[in-house]
Order: C-alpha cells, then sequence, then structure tokens
C-alpha cells in the first residue's frame, strides 16, 4: 500500500461560507482554521496547501464566552521598551474582524505556508460578501 501525496497542481481549492452570527470566537476559529489547512479531508497533506477558500459573514455578531471582553488582553510590542496593550472589547470598537482574523491566524501553523492559508480566508462584518461569483457553499462550524 503506497501513501497519498497530495499535488499542488491537482488539489481544487472550493469556496464555502461561515455564517458567524452568534457563534464563540474560539471554536469557530479552529473550525475555520481546519478548513484553511485542509485537515477535514483525507487528502490532507502538511507541506501542500490542501485548503479551502473561506468566507466569513457577520464577524461584527461573534461572541466570547464569560467576562473575556473585558478581561481578555491583546499586547503587541512597539519596539520601545513597553509593551501596548488593549482589551477585547477595545479591538473590537476598532475593527470587528480582526479578533476572528487573530485567532484563526494563530491556529496556524508558524510558517510560510501559513501565510499563503490565511490570504484564502475573507472575513465581512456584515452580511454582504464581493465573492458571489465563486458560489460559495454554506458551511455549519463553530457549533
Amino acid at each position: 500500500m503506497k501513501t497519498f501525496i497530495a499535488k499542488p497542481a491537482e488539489v481544487e481549492h472550493p469556496w464555502v461560507l461561515v455564517d458567524a452570527t452568534d457563534k464563540v470566537v474560539g471554536r469557530l476559529a479552529s473550525d475555520i482554521a481546519m478548513r484553511l489547512m485542509g485537515k477535514h479531508r483525507a487528502t490532507y497533506t502538511p507541506h501542500v496547501d490542501t485548503g479551502d477558500f473561506v468566507v466569513v459573514v457577520n464577524a461584527d455578531k461573534i461572541k466570547f464566552t464569560g467576562k473575556k471582553w473585558e478581561q481578555k488582553r491583546y499586547t503587541w510590542f512597539t519596539g520601545y521598551t513597553r509593551l501596548r496593550s488593549e482589551s477585547a472589547a477595545e479591538r473590537f470598537e476598532k475593527d470587528p474582524t480582526a479578533i476572528l482574523k487573530e485567532a484563526v491566524r494563530r491556529m496556524l501553523p508558524k510558517n510560510k505556508l501559513a501565510t499563503k492559508m490565511l490570504s484564502k480566508l475573507k472575513v465581512y462584518a456584515g452580511e454582504n460578501h464581493p465573492h458571489q461569483a465563486q458560489n460559495p457553499l454554506p458551511v455549519e462550524a463553530g457549533k
């Protein structure tokens, strides 16, 4: 028996549509990351991008459990002598899509292939998206 290894030219990348209304951020992000990597398929190959294009709508209606809106902190280093930080609610006010994008990015592998995978993620705050021509298939994620 031989092991199947996907070749980049032979992989199809279908488009899927995910509605984020009233979904918990972490559960939704892990399902999206699995789809972007292609781990939901039997033809998954770690060194080849076998994942789908994922369009997420209603990202402004995501939710956290517990008191994470106030207690969860996002920190980053600016180059000066201290860390900058902000709460999840502050980041959500600035850009509602940033929380979901960041959660998915941190669940992907830390390599160059992850950049390609992340470029296949399209997140929109409202109901409308410009990818109607690709006929994205609606998928349930983040149960």
